[in-house]
């Protein structure tokens, strides 16, 4: 990191990002912005006209926006944000090279911001990233604490008509949360002053480089945060320096629950929080359902005492916390009782939590799964395709459709008929329709009084659209 600009010699330079829509991208943009420095982007999808609201939102916050074309790059004094995995026949990244640019990654450039924060608080994990970093976020601005705030999600309690898609907050220096990301890892330049750590699954690596990704993590933190109920992540508790635990089921677990003081609904939950430095209880009431959310919150309460909040005052500030954009987020309930659904799921550990929420209650299921890259879908298949046949009932359903892409040279030579048809051999009832179109079709066609419809999938926007349309037809 050393070889990097300190942040002040970086905000007197203007910056471009390419992919500014992205959802690591974005809030970057955001926070880059309000530090005062000129910023300018591309992307794919404002060429193709998607998602235009949000493109509209950043020209109004006073982001210039150009074609990918390479048109936008026209200074060597410009520091060029791009993903790790950009290729170089991208116009913007020939262009920036040509021009001896100062390139960064996104994880780069977070990681400056963060460690050269008074105190960074990084959310680290296989799931729940973004939910976690939300709350620890809101626990800290509802308590006077003014965090600037980085996720990958869009965050209700800061979306405001000058700002709808709050996925970043700018708050003081003194204070920096982040979800890290450890599928490129990118973890590996964080240094904080709190790590949580909240689970430790497959995802995008092995579970060997995991371990050792994690257990560095852990090392690296100044004050750990470990979920206590996730095998894989207490057995990496001997590489932290000061730990605070946090579980449901773990009795030794510092921050938990008192048992039998859970009451969950389809949509809010109740529990009694007790933090067991001091044997003292505090009613936790939050407005998203689902075990894993209460895990969340413990997550973020004991992030939070880390820091230095009281844990009567998180635990306060959390019955205020309205959600994320796109986890269990509800777009409406009609007449008939059918309920839609948009949510982020898209690994094995996530899906799992939204279905195993949906399966608690009454209705069956109707889960439209979008795989978010070729990639991906190779590395976890089999286990994805394990997750619906196992969490779903005979009567549910589950729709795929092809995997998203943008472009680019990935290899598409296995898709999504395959994890179909494991699926149906595992005793799933699963169909493969390619065509999004027919997707939305098919969901409106299905669907009978008290069904909840589930929309799932990662890095493309327009799921929600999907999501929202398919609410209109049924109402």
């Amino acid at each position: 990191m050393t070889d990097f600009p300190s942040p002040d010699e970086l905000f007197a330079r203007p910056f471009f990002f390419v992919g500014i829509g992205g959802s690591g991208m974005l809030p970057l943009a955001q926070i880059v912005k309000g530090r005062g420095a000129k910023v300018a982007g591309s992307d794919r999808s404002f060429d193709q006209g998607r998602t235009p609201d949000k493109f509209a939102a950043l020209e109004t916050q006073g982001i210039e926006l150009h074609p990918q074309d390479g048109s936008g790059i026209v200074s060597g004094d410009q520091i060029v944000v791009a993903s790790a995995a950009i290729e170089d026949t991208v116009p913007e990244i020939g262009k920036a090279n040509d021009l001896g640019c100062l390139r960064l990654t996104r994880a780069e450039l977070n990681s400056i911001l963060f460690n050269t924060s008074g105190a960074g608080l990084a959310v680290a994990g296989t799931s729940g990233k973004s939910t976690v970093t939300g709350m620890l976020g809101w626990i800290l601005q509802a308590t006077g604490r003014e965090p600037t705030i980085m996720n990958g999600a869009v965050m209700k309690n800061f979306v405001s008509p000058e700002r709808p898609f709050a996925s970043a907050v700018v708050g003081g220096q003194s204070l920096y949360v982040s979800e890290v990301d450890e599928s490129d890892g990118s973890i590996a330049l964080y240094r904080p002053a709190v790590g949580v750590l909240l689970n430790v699954s497959l995802d995008h690596k092995s579970m060997e480089e995991l371990r050792q990704l994690f257990a560095d993590y852990l090392s690296r933190s100044r004050i750990a945060v470990i979920n206590a109920d996730d095998e894989e992540a207490l057995a990496l508790l001997p590489h932290a320096r000061e730990v605070i635990t946090f579980g449901i089921d773990q009795e030794k677990a510092q921050i938990g629950v008192v048992p039998g003081s859970i009451a969950e609904g389809p949509v809010r939950q109740a529990a009694m929080i007790v933090d067991r430095h001091d044997g003292s209880e505090h009613p936790l009431r939050l407005n998203m359902p689902g075990r894993h959310n209460l895990s969340n919150a413990l997550a973020a309460i004991a992030g939070a005492a880390a820091a230095g909040v009281p844990v009567a005052a998180a635990v306060e500030a959390l019955a205020g916390f309205d959600g994320l954009a796109r986890r269990f987020d509800i777009v409406g309930t009609n007449h008939a009782a059918i309920t839609v659904i948009d949510d982020f799921g898209h690994n094995p550990e996530k899906c799992a939590a939204t279905l195993r929420t949906l399966r608690a209650h009454q209705g069956r299921v109707i889960a439209f799964f979008q795989p978010h890259g070729y990639g991906p879908l190779r590395q976890m298949g089999e286990e994805l395709a394990q997750t619906f046949a196992t969490e779903l009932e005979t009567d549910d359903r589950v729709l795929f459709s092809d995997p998203a892409y943008f472009g680019g040279t990935v290899d598409r030579s296995e898709g999504s008929a395959r994890i179909v048809q494991l699926i149906n051999e595992a005793g799933g009832n699963a169909s493969h329709i390619p065509s999004r179109k027919n997707i939305e079709d098919r969901l409106v066609s299905m669907a009978r009084p008290g069904d909840r419809i589930v929309v799932m999938g990662a890095r493309d926007d327009t799921l929600s659209e999907l999501a929202r349309r398919v609410f209109e037809r049924l109402s």
